[in-house]
C-alpha cells in the first residue's frame, strides 16, 4: 500500500510534464521557424517555376533536390510556403489572443467582484454579444472593414472576448466569496487593492488557459478568413490559402494540402493542451 502511495503521484507527474512539454516544444519550433524564416525556408515562397510545377516531396519519386515537401501548381516551394505562413499565423494568434484576453478578463473581473449595475451591463452585452454566429460574424467584420492584417486582429478580438468575460466572471464570483476576500476587506484594503493583488492571482492560471485556447483559435480564424480570401494579400503565403489551393488539386497533388493542414491541426493542438498543462502545473489549488 505505501509503495502505491508513492508511485501514484509520480506517474501522474510525468504524464502532466509530457502534456505540458510536448505542446511548448512544437509551439517553440513554431516560433523559432517563423522568426528565422528568411534563413531557415529553403527557397524564396513567392518565386514561381512552371517547370517545377506540383513536384512530390522527397521520399516520393519524380522529385527535385531542395523541395522538401515538393511544390504546388505554380512551381512554389511548399516547405517555405508554410514557414512563412506561420508568421502570419503566429503574429494573428499572439496579438489578437493578447487583446482578447486583456479587454475580456478586465471585464469579466468587473462584472464579477464589483457586481450591480456592472454585472448587469457586461452581462446582458455577453449575451448580445454571444447570440451571434462567430465564423459569420467574423467575416462580415472582415467584409466591413476591409481585408488586411490588423482587420482580422480586430475582428478576433471584437468576437471573443466574451469567453473571457463570462469565465472570468464566474471564476471571480467564486473568489470573491472566499475567507482572505473578506479578511482583506477587514484589514482596510481597497477594493481595487483586494481585486489586483488578492483575486487577480488567483483567477490567472484560468485567464492564462484561456489565453492559450483563444491563440488556437484565432489561428482557426485566420485560416478561414485566408481560406475564403478575406485575410492578407491573396500573394503572401497563409496556411488557410496553401489548403483553400491545395483541396482543388488533392486528387494528383495531396501535398499541397496536406502538410499545412498538418501544421495547423498541430499547432491548434499544441495551444489548447498547452494551456491545460500550465494551468495544471503552476495553480496552486490543483498543486
Amino acid at each position: 500500500m505505501a509503495d502505491t502511495t508513492l508511485t501514484a503521484p509520480r506517474s501522474r507527474n510525468r504524464g502532466l510534464n509530457l502534456r505540458f512539454w510536448l505542446p511548448l516544444f512544437w509551439v517553440v519550433l513554431l516560433i523559432l521557424a517563423a522568426v528565422f524564416a528568411p534563413w531557415v525556408a529553403p527557397r524564396d515562397p513567392l518565386a514561381q517555376d512552371l517547370f517545377l510545377e506540383r513536384l512530390p516531396p522527397f521520399f516520393m519519386k519524380g522529385t527535385e533536390p531542395g523541395y522538401w515537401l515538393g511544390t504546388d501548381s505554380l512551381g512554389r516551394d511548399v516547405l517555405s510556403r508554410m514557414i512563412y505562413g506561420a508568421r502570419i499565423a503566429l503574429i494573428v494568434s499572439f496579438t489578437a489572443a493578447t487583446l482578447t484576453c486583456i479587454f475580456g478578463s478586465v471585464l469579466g473581473l468587473v462584472a464579477g467582484y464589483f457586481g450591480g449595475w456592472w454585472d448587469t451591463v457586461i452581462s446582458r452585452l455577453v449575451d448580445i454579444w454571444m447570440s451571434f454566429p462567430p465564423v459569420l460574424f467574423a467575416v462580415l467584420l472582415v467584409a466591413v472593414m476591409g481585408t488586411g492584417l490588423w482587420s482580422v486582429i480586430a475582428a478576433i478580438v471584437l468576437i471573443d472576448w466574451t469567453r473571457f468575460a463570462r469565465v472570468i466572471r464566474a471564476e471571480t464570483l467564486v473568489q470573491a466569496r472566499m475567507d482572505y476576500v473578506d479578511s482583506a476587506r477587514i484589514g482596510g484594503a481597497r477594493r481595487i487593492s483586494t481585486l489586483v493583488s488578492e483575486i487577480l492571482p488567483n483567477v490567472l492560471p484560468s485567464i492564462i488557459a484561456l489565453l492559450t485556447l483563444e491563440m488556437g483559435i484565432a489561428v482557426i480564424v485566420e485560416a478561414i478568413l485566408s481560406f475564403v480570401n478575406l485575410s492578407i494579400s491573396s500573394d503572401d503565403p497563409t496556411w488557410g490559402s496553401m489548403i483553400a489551393e491545395g483541396r482543388g488539386a488533392i486528387y494528383f497533388a495531396w501535398w499541397v494540402l496536406l502538410f499545412p493542414l498538418i501544421a495547423l491541426f498541430l499547432t491548434v493542438l499544441s495551444f489548447s493542451q498547452l494551456g491545460e498543462g500550465m494551468k495544471q502545473r503552476f495553480d496552486p489549488v490543483l498543486q
